[in-house]
């Protein structure tokens, strides 16, 4: 039996609701869906046909933020504007992540507390979860279900 979703008030039909996944991975990330008539899950593939993400994050001149495949160039270009890992930053206070601070090749900030640690990037402070906020962006931007 088909299910339809009829608008109560204005007795029309809705159009089915699409089931959206995310993966905000570590190293990737991804996004799927389950299709609304086949109920099948599909991974949504960038323009280029990829469909995995790199969680990298990279700081340019001028304010420019590139995500993915073009800030993973980067790494060995600018690795200090360069951010990778986030995730395993996120809850964490400096405490819980000094003697990994070694790994990372940007700035993880101590400033003596228990505060949730952050990552410095010139003269500006960022959470990890206002750095993985803009791999959300890049999911996204680029997958037309939005």
């Amino acid at each position: 039996m088909a299910k339809i979703s009829i608008n109560i008030a204005t007795g029309s039909l809705q159009q089915q609701e699409m089931i959206v996944g995310i993966d905000l991975g570590t190293t990737n990330s991804l996004v799927a869906v389950i299709h609304p008539d086949s109920k099948k899950p599909s991974v949504l593939k960038e323009f280029d046909g990829v469909a995995l993400v790199p969680s990298v994050i990279h700081f340019g001149d001028g304010g420019t933020v590139s995500v993915g495949d073009t800030a993973k160039t980067k790494l060995i270009e600018e690795p200090e504007n360069t951010i990778f890992s986030v995730k395993r930053l996120m809850g964490k206070s400096h405490n819980d992540v000094k003697d990994y601070t070694g790994f990372y090749t940007y700035k993880v900030i101590d400033d003596n507390t228990d505060s949730l640690v952050k990552v410095q990037l010139g003269d500006k402070f960022y959470s990890p979860i206002e750095l993985s906020s803009y791999i959300l962006k890049e999911l996204k931007r680029e997958p037309n279900i939005f």
